[in-house]
């Protein structure tokens, strides 16, 4: 769907400049835009993410299939997702947003991970008063210096409600990364010296998701990297044999339950934002 000139994004994403972070936060950013939708579908990546809405003082997020709207105020942790949501992309009309790595969010929660899976938590809820001000700071940081010094405003913020050491578990790191890459669950606890058990307890508690779930949802990912990087009609066959899917069937199948829709309907708001899904005008 094009847009119009007013409707023109403005994006800044940058790496966290504080060291401790950089283990923890794979990207941030301060976007602004103008959409000419009025839904769109948020799909899983797999990943927790802190958002803060600078237009107005409000988040909101619906599962696609099942459950009650999730609303916060403007500054809020949106769990890992299970499954797609639908969000309103006015709630985009400038905002600020973190995307942790995996087990990255661990240091920030007093609870673990899959505590906040699938769902949308203010800020006041996990950190009191300083999440419940958060918001207004971060206002006066944009205000006088710009997007640049309203990031690092929110990394001096992260630094300083961090719940326990900012140093993500190896192992987990490393269960991650092989999930991600399509290792079969059992090769990884074996790759550990792990049994299903253990595995399965610390990637619910530090991913926010079980193994095999996670490494659906990373497939997934894997695939729309594909589909966005080519420039003609996706092959889905090949692409299915190349992503780690049984056949076509399977792909269709796994694409329709974790993205909610026909991978011939998926059309993102644009290749860098594969993620984002225009649902109507």
């Amino acid at each position: 769907m094009a847009r119009t000139a007013e409707e023109s994004p403005v994006a800044l994403t940058v790496r966290p400049s504080a060291p401790p972070l950089v283990p923890l936060i794979g990207a941030m950013g301060y976007a602004e835009g103008r959409f000419a939708h009025s839904a769109e579908l948020a799909l899983p990546t797999g990943a927790a993410q802190l958002l803060v809405n600078l237009d107005v003082d409000a988040l909101s997020s619906s599962p696609l299939r099942r459950g009650a709207d999730r609303r916060t105020r403007g500054a809020a942790v949106h769990g890992p997702f299970s499954e797609p949501a639908v969000i309103d992309p006015a709630q985009q009309r400038a905002v600020l947003w973190v995307a942790f790595r995996p087990a990255g969010a661990r240091p920030f929660l007093a609870a673990p991970v899959s505590a906040v899976r699938d769902e949308l938590v203010g800020l006041d809820e996990l950190w009191g008063t300083d999440g419940a001000v958060l918001r207004e700071r971060l206002l006066e940081a944009v205000a006088a210096g710009g997007p640049r010094a309203v990031l690092r405003a929110l990394e001096a913020a992260l630094l300083g409600r961090a719940e326990h050491p900012l140093e993500p578990d190896p192992a987990v790191r490393l269960a991650a990364a092989l999930l991600g890459r399509g290792a079969p669950v059992g090769e990884v606890a074996d790759r550990l010296g792990w049994t299903a058990r253990r595995l399965a307890r610390s990637c619910t508690e530090q991913l926010g998701l079980p193994p095999k779930r996670y490494a659906r949802i990373r497939r997934l990912q894997r695939l729309l990297r594909r589909v966005n990087a080519g420039h003609g009609p996706p092959e889905w066959a090949v692409l299915a044999a190349d992503c780690g899917y049984h056949d076509q069937a399977h792909l269709i199948h796994e694409f329709r339950a974790l993205a909610g829709i026909t991978p011939t309907a998926y059309t993102p708001r644009s290749p860098l934002e594969r993620n984002h899904v225009p649902l109507g005008g």
